[in-house]
């Protein structure tokens, strides 16, 4: 087996089952490998510590996928990980309520790069590093394997691999059906009894944020009878939650005309539940701007969602990032009722949930606004959080109310 000797005193981070490896760690690669294979790593007393995958094209060189010397990386080792995957799923596998999550969460669940979701039949994918590339057709064969042993539905795997993270790994961007047949172009989903229609070809991500389903349905408590504003809209799916909840009204916003038309239809799928005979309003437009618009024209909300797009995508964005969470939070307590909710969300990992906290504490003082965090919100269930990875935690979130 190729070796990667890491420099002196850098094992502590791999000893403490930290999944990567970044360059400046490696003191060299002891012998000749193509990247993406599999490698071991020792210390450089010659100690062995962990095996994985190298890719040199990556600041992070190696992502380790096991620390027993024993375990042999193959067909095996695929299906162990996607089979304890799955089990850890169990509960929502067996609840007709909900049949969209995530069946596998790349590094929290012991498989780096791999993305593996579900929606209703259909599996959608992606593989964001080398390593998992190289390892596609056994990869494919066993998630089908195992999501026939678990008594899943599977009508087909389709690839979403269509995401700038690959470019960091030297791989091109790809779609495509990976086994079975083409999922059609919306597929329907059921969220905690809710119906959906998702574009897995196209949309966001996998086509629905499935990390944001216990938030929904937490924040939902919080809407009956109000005037309900939903930021960063997408395809809905707060809307529809905030509509089964009794709200008396929902704007949505968003940049997309299409979103916003996917979200008029998933209001249609489901029994509207509003005080207000015309409580649904749909506006296309920038979300900073149009939330400064409401606030020139004096309009006020009961409640205010805002879950935005990833602002931080380098540690050279983030002070940007923070002012623009800020600022965005700024002007949502400006427009707030007192009493008011806001459900306020970012999903940049380099935004730590202290951090954040930090964010809404400027924004209040900023908006003269006495704010109280109700709620912490993270990630959904079915997105676990490995424990020696902090980075595996991106999703954070607060319902506060302003006064």
């Amino acid at each position: 087996m190729v070796q990667v000797i890491l420099k002196p005193g850098r094992e502590k981070p791999v000893c403490q089952h930290h999944p990567w490896i970044f360059s400046g760690a490696v003191a060299r690669v002891k012998g000749n490998v193509t990247d993406g294979e599999v490698v071991d790593v020792v210390a450089s007393d010659g100690t062995w510590l962990a095996r994985g995958t190298l890719n040199r094209k990556s600041q992070i060189v190696v992502r380790l996928l096991t620390w027993k010397e024993e375990e042999a990386i193959g067909e095996t080792f695929w299906r162990s990980r996607l089979e304890r995957a799955l089990a850890g799923r169990e509960m929502l596998t067996s609840n007709g309520e909900t049949t969209a999550y995530r069946l596998v969460n790349a590094e929290s669940d012991g498989v780096p790069g791999l993305i593996v979701d579900r929606y209703g039949d259909w599996l959608v994918t992606q593989f964001l590093t080398l390593g998992v590339e190289r390892w596609k057709s056994e990869i494919v064969g066993q998630v089908w394997h195992s999501t026939l042993q678990a008594n899943l539905p599977c009508k087909g795997v389709y690839e979403r691999s269509d995401v700038d993270v690959r470019a960091k790994e030297g791989l091109p961007q790809t779609t495509g059906v990976l086994a079975g047949d083409e999922p059609p172009d919306l597929v329907e989903i059921r969220e905690n009894g809710l119906r959906f229609l998702v574009d897995v070809k196209r949309g966001h991500k996998t086509g629905f944020y499935l990390d944001q389903r216990d938030n929904r349905r937490k924040v939902a408590v919080y809407l009956h009878g109000r005037d309900v504003l939903n930021g960063f809209a997408y395809t809905g799916a707060f809307a529809v939650y905030a509509m089964s909840a009794g709200a008396k009204s929902v704007t949505n916003v968003d940049t997309s005309a299409d979103a916003l038309e996917l979200a008029r239809r998933n209001a249609e799928l489901n029994p509207k539940g509003l005080t207000a005979p015309s409580g649904l309003e749909y506006v296309v437009g920038d979300v900073f701007a149009e939330l400064r618009r409401f606030r020139a024209e004096g309009r006020l909300f009961d409640a205010i969602i805002l879950d935005p797009p990833k602002f931080a995508q380098s540690d050279q964005q983030l002070k940007r990032a923070a002012r623009g969470y800020q600022d965005i939070n700024r002007v949502a307590m400006n427009i707030l009722r007192p009493g008011g909710v806001l459900a306020t969300f970012s999903c940049s990992g380099l935004v730590s949930p202290d951090l954040f906290q930090k964010i809404i504490f400027s924004a209040s003082l900023e908006a003269e606004r006495d704010v109280q965090i109700v709620e912490k919100l993270g990630q959904s269930s079915d997105h676990p959080i490995l424990a020696t990875s902090p980075e595996s935690e991106y999703l954070k979130g607060f319902i506060c109310r302003v006064w």
